[in-house]
């Protein structure tokens, strides 16, 4: 079963690259613990024409990071996943997030606490039944139920440009070690929050971004 999960990644990450038309492009709408990895990870598949960071699920209007990170609000962490249909589709989209997340967790996601760093897929009414069933697929490869739940798509808000593409960011920001390129930061905080080895451990070889 793993072995078949890989290679259903592996055909989406080496599809042909083609360009998309406006027509073309669908999204997808998931929470992943902190908005930066989710977008780091979906950048490097093949498919996915763009990824913007922000915020959804709560009934806070134009909620700001501040707000969202210290748990003033209702709202998740979220990333809305821009895709060619053509090259990559909404099935392998939702099949590469869950397993790029912990969803056994529901208090969070690795060194990420409370409910606006938990999981959850925002589906449209046409991509609720496709959402279920990846969950249900899910659940069978680990043979353990998830908390990830599959909630009605709601008003996303963009955070602000600072977050966008931050794990590729040459821009300098200020952490506890002085100044540092966001990029670099970004890895410093990677690896010390043990997303990729606690993903390693629920998803072993089916694990697509853990490396």
């Amino acid at each position: 079963m793993r072995l078949h999960a890989f290679a259903f990644w592996l055909i989406a990450m080496l599809s042909p690259t083609l360009p998309a038309t406006a027509q073309q492009v669908q999204t997808a709408i998931v929470a992943g613990g902190c908005f930066w990895c989710v977008e780091s990870d979906f950048r490097r598949v093949n498919g996915v024409v763009d990824v913007r960071v922000g915020f959804t699920g709560g009934t806070t209007p134009n909620p700001v990071y501040d707000d969202v990170a210290r748990g003033r609000t209702d709202h998740l962490e979220a990333a809305i996943i821009s895709f060619d249909p053509g090259r990559v589709s909404y099935d392998q989209i939702l099949h590469m997030f869950l397993r790029s997340i912990d969803p056994l967790d529901a208090g969070g996601q690795f060194c990420d606490r409370g409910a606006h760093y938990t999981t959850a897929i925002f589906a449209t009414p046409a991509q609720t039944a496709q959402a279920k069933a990846a969950i249900t697929a899910a659940e069978a490869e680990l043979g353990r139920s998830i908390v990830t739940p599959v909630r009605d798509a709601a008003t996303f808000y963009d955070a602000d440009d600072f977050h966008q593409n931050y794990a590729n960011s040459a821009e300098r920001t200020l952490t506890r070690f002085g100044w540092v390129e966001r990029r670099v930061a970004y890895k410093g905080y990677r690896q010390a929050c043990g997303r990729d080895q606690r993903v390693r451990e629920v998803w072993g070889s089916s694990a697509p971004f853990a490396g």
